[in-house]
């Protein structure tokens, strides 16, 4: 039973295991791990930015396009505990296949459509892909890499769908240009296809085998594992829905405190470029950190540094104070890149890992839906600057749990 342990250890039992690690290269992965990764994020951000765009065309108002946006997160949140079922069933490599297609079907539907009930479904079904598809690439990385090597391999998963979702806007545009606003959505369905193509060339993990002398478990449901696991939970879980919240909060403050200063859209989106720039550069920096100190080496200056930088933006005055704040912004999260990742994958059973790892996602999406939604109720009844504020506490919040409850070093699993 993996358990949050109640005081810190005393002795680095964790210590890297250099004598006895295999040998390992995350070269030797790169491609048939992070490959569908790279192509799942360019087809998702290929759309990303059409989607309310293309719901507008089809009759629907402004609030309805912006709930059909919200439908892919909340396709994705609502069905984390169907896609642990759909991993424990078919296995990572087969659930990577499911979701591409499932993805691409989801796109079909939208763009041939012209009913807007269609178009909002196939959106849903974006989302519902992005759940398995996210729990199976976790899952496999967690089985397939070296505890001394896997907060590397997950911030590196992480950075490169990022990567992957900041090249698609671009191709879509292209294509746009060239042959229409729908054009969009072919690049997005050859991304997600890429993706299964790739992931079908996943070599199959090998069946987890226990040391001499002890008994394999009993028999593994998603209710034992919600059980057995109940207090990291309610006290990391917690804190990681935090950090969720944190991170999908600051994707609306930048621009919108842009606008309360009045700076041109322009001015606004360089300031946005510039800190997700920031961000996919430091994430294998993070990873190593991580593996060499200890996540709380990450964790904590991650949220304290977001979190200062929030509390110090509604200070800010213009362009230039605003792009510094929001730097720091993207420096903090940068350095926490494959953070929850890799969390999950130190306290994910082997036995049942999938349904853990669904549980442990539905937390993270939670507070990426709740964030975003506390901003909006906090700016309509206090200001955007009390709202800004709150969020920067939050962060500072989630700093002291993860601080509490994170060990000094996380013990490589037997």
């Amino acid at each position: 039973m993996s358990s949050l342990p109640s005081s810190p250890p005393t002795a680095p039992t964790d210590a890297p295991p250099t004598a006895v690690e295999p040998e390992f290269s995350l070269r030797k992965i790169a491609i048939p791990a992070f490959g569908p990764s790279l192509l799942f994020g360019l087809g998702e951000g290929a759309i990303l930015p059409i989607v309310p765009l293309m719901a507008r065309d089809l009759g629907a108002s402004v609030s309805m396009a912006a709930f059909i946006v919200t439908l892919i997160s909340l396709g994705s949140l609502l069905n984390n505990v169907p896609a642990s079922l759909i991993t424990m069933r078919w296995g990572e490599r087969g659930a990577i296949i499911a979701a591409g297609l499932w993805s691409a079907l989801g796109m079909c539907l939208s763009v041939f459509t012209h009913q807007l009930v269609f178009f909002a479904a196939g959106c849903f079904m974006v989302g519902m892909s992005q759940a398995v598809y996210n729990l199976a690439r976790q899952s496999y990385l967690t089985e397939a890499v070296p505890p001394l090597y896997r907060a590397r391999a997950l911030s590196t998963l992480g950075g490169v769908m990022r990567i992957g979702m900041f090249i698609g806007p671009f191709l879509a545009a292209g294509a746009i240009h060239l042959f229409g606003v729908s054009a969009a959505f072919a690049v997005g369905i050859a991304g997600v296809l890429g993706a299964a193509a790739i992931g079908a060339r996943l070599p199959d993990l090998a069946t987890p085998t226990l040391p001499p002398g002890q008994t394999a478990p009993g028999p593994v449901s998603f209710g034992s594992i919600l059980r057995d696991h109940r207090v990291v939970f309610l006290t990391l879980g917690l804190g990681i829905l935090l950090v969720s919240a944190v991170r999908s909060s600051r994707q609306a403050v930048i621009p919108l405190w842009a606008d309360h200063l009045a700076l041109a859209p322009a001015a606004a989106s360089l300031i946005y470029g510039l800190s997700g720039g920031v961000e996919m550069l430091l994430f294998y920096p993070a990873g190593r950190v991580m593996d060499l100190k200890g996540r709380r080496w990450v964790a904590v200056p991650s949220m304290v540094t977001i979190g200062v930088a929030m509390l110090l933006m509604p200070l800010t005055t213009g362009m230039t104070s605003l792009l510094i704040a929001a730097m720091a912004v993207g420096i903090g999260n940068g350095i926490g890149s494959g953070l929850i990742m890799t969390l999950g994958a130190d306290h994910a059973p082997r036995f049942g890992r999938a349904y853990f790892l669904g549980v442990w996602r539905f937390l993270s999406d939670v507070g990426g839906t709740s964030g975003p939604a506390l901003l909006s109720a906090l700016i309509a009844t206090v200001s955007l600057s009390g709202g800004i504020a709150v969020t920067g506490l939050l962060a500072l919040l989630a700093a002291l749990l993860l601080g509490l409850w994170i060990p000094p070093r996380t013990p490589p699993r037997p």
